[in-house]
C-alpha cells in the first residue's frame, strides 16, 4: 500500500473496527524533524492580558503494529504532517477537544491530503520539561512523540469523551520521548494484559 493508502486504512479502520484494531496494539510515532516555537500578544483579543503561545512541529509519521506470531513490532511509514500544540494550562474553548482530551488527529485536510495533522495543547510544565529535548544543538539526538492504542478513540456518538472534526480520532494522551543517540532503540511493550473495556 502507499503511504496514503495507509493513512486512510488506518482512520477507517479506528472507526469501522476499534476493537479488532486494539489486538494489533497500534502505535503511531512523529518522528520531529524541526520546530517552530511563536509566541502572539493576545490582550488586545480579550479582557484580560495574556500571552498566546503554539508549537509547531513538522514530522514523519509512522505506525507500528504487532501481528500474533510476529516477535516484533511491523512497522509502515504514514507519510509527512504536522503536530500543532498550543501551550497552556488548560485547553482554550475554540479548540475542538472534549474535558480531558488532549488533542485529535485529523487526515482530511484540503491542502494536504492523505497526511496526518494533530491539533491539540501541553501544558506550559510538559513545555518546560521537553523543550532542551526539542533544541538540543546535537544532531544525532531526536525527539518523538508517541501515540499508544489506548490512548486513540474515535470521534463518533457513543465516545462523548473525545471530540472534533467528522471522522478524526480522539486522543486522551501524548508521551514525548527522547533520544539521545542515533543508534539508542526504545521498545516500549505493555506488561500488564489489557482490561476488557
Amino acid at each position: 500500500m502507499s503511504e496514503s493508502e495507509r493513512c486512510k486504512w488506518l482512520f477507517w479502520n479506528l472507526h469501522e473496527n476499534l476493537e479488532a484494531m486494539r489486538h494489533m496494539e497500534p502505535a503511531l510515532q512523529a518522528r520531529v524533524n524541526s520546530v517552530q516555537y511563536s509566541v502572539m500578544d493576545d490582550s488586545q483579543l480579550s479582557t484580560h492580558a495574556a500571552l498566546s503561545k503554539r508549537l509547531d512541529l513538522a514530522c514523519r509519521w509512522t505506525m507500528e503494529l504487532s501481528f500474533l506470531g510476529c516477535p516484533e513490532e511491523v512497522t509502515y511509514p504514514m507519510g509527512d504532517g504536522w503536530v500543532n500544540l498550543l501551550i497552556a494550562d488548560e485547553a482554550p474553548a475554540y479548540l475542538h477537544v472534549a474535558a480531558g482530551q488532549k488533542a485529535y488527529l485529523d487526515a482530511d485536510h484540503t491542502t494536504y491530503p492523505n497526511q496526518i495533522y494533530l491539533e491539540g495543547w501541553i501544558s506550559d510544565r510538559l513545555w518546560q520539561d521537553i523543550r532542551p529535548h526539542l533544541s538540543n544543538p546535537n544532531p544525532s539526538c531526536r525527539t518523538d512523540v508517541v501515540l499508544l492504542d489506548s490512548a486513540l478513540f474515535p470521534v463518533r456518538r457513543d465516545f462523548e469523551f473525545v471530540t472534533g472534526p467528522p471522522g478524526a480520532i480522539g486522543v486522551t494522551n501524548l508521551e514525548f520521548r527522547a533520544f539521545s543517540h542515533p543508534t539508542e532503540r526504545r521498545m516500549v511493550r505493555r506488561a500488564e494484559p489489557r482490561q476488557p473495556r
